[in-house]
């Protein structure tokens, strides 16, 4: 692999994959510091409804309202919700997914950092989908992210997220678990990309139990219900209570 640092794998990835500058060789790989490794084709980023995961759809279901669709990548969900009707903004860090975005036809859209939207928007539904609580990086960056969301919401607006236990990820065939004392909680995982000769640099993703998050978040003001949970991963909703 190359020595070649890239801010933006992915949006570079999906620009390619659209102007028909995408090498079916070359796709998304993604490794982590618990020794996984993923091998993403492109157009996964670019599936329509019926491909979609059921707890997506779920999500999809569930949305009302104004809706800010965080991390929106390929604006996949962005794109249904806005042929549905919707009133959708789609943020993401990415200048390449967001070019991408535009190019698909999602209407508002904006390159910027969920904790950095201004505090004058306000929306019915949030929604953090593909892991999305993902964005959050770190768990003690999660009382910043419920008291952005509690901002950024109407009141009576709903919070749709989804995530995974990886739990199971650390445990070996003896049944015994492994500890990795260079972190400071085993849901935090970092990751890089890498696409066409290029590496990203590293970025870290949360997860976390919906048992444990739901604790915390009610400790913020908000009450979770878990909507779907299947292998390890789970769609929940969170309303300011």
């Amino acid at each position: 692999m190359s020595s070649q640092l890239d801010d933006d794998i992915l949006g570079n990835a999906l620009l390619d994959f659209l102007n028909n500058r995408h090498n079916e060789d070359e796709n998304l790989l993604v490794t982590s510091d618990i020794g996984e490794k993923d091998l993403y084709p492109v157009h996964h980023f670019f599936r329509g409804f019926n491909d979609l995961p059921a707890a997506e759809k779920k999500a999809i279901r569930l949305c009302e309202g104004k809706i800010l669709d965080v991390g929106a990548g390929g604006g996949v969900h962005s794109l249904i919700l806005q042929e549905t009707g919707f009133d959708v903004t789609a943020i993401d860090i990415s200048p390449g997914c967001v070019a991408a975005m535009n190019q698909l036809g999602v209407k508002r859209t904006l390159c910027t950092d969920f904790f950095e939207l201004s505090p004058n928007m306000r929306f019915d539904t949030i929604l953090l989908l593909m892991n999305g609580l993902g964005i959050v990086g770190e768990k003690e960056k999660l009382p910043l992210f419920f008291e952005k969301a509690h901002q950024l919401l109407f009141p009576g607006g709903q919070l749709l997220l989804d995530s995974s236990d990886i739990h199971y990820m650390y445990e070996e065939e003896d049944g015994s678990v492994r500890s990795d004392l260079s972190k400071s909680y085993y849901g935090e995982v970092t990751y890089q990309m890498y696409y066409n000769h290029a590496k990203g640099k590293p970025f870290t993703w949360l997860y976390m139990p919906f048992e444990e998050l739901d604790s915390f978040a009610r400790q913020h003001g908000f009450k979770g219900t878990l909507i779907a949970d299947h292998d390890h991963h789970y769609l929940a909703k969170f309303t300011f209570s």
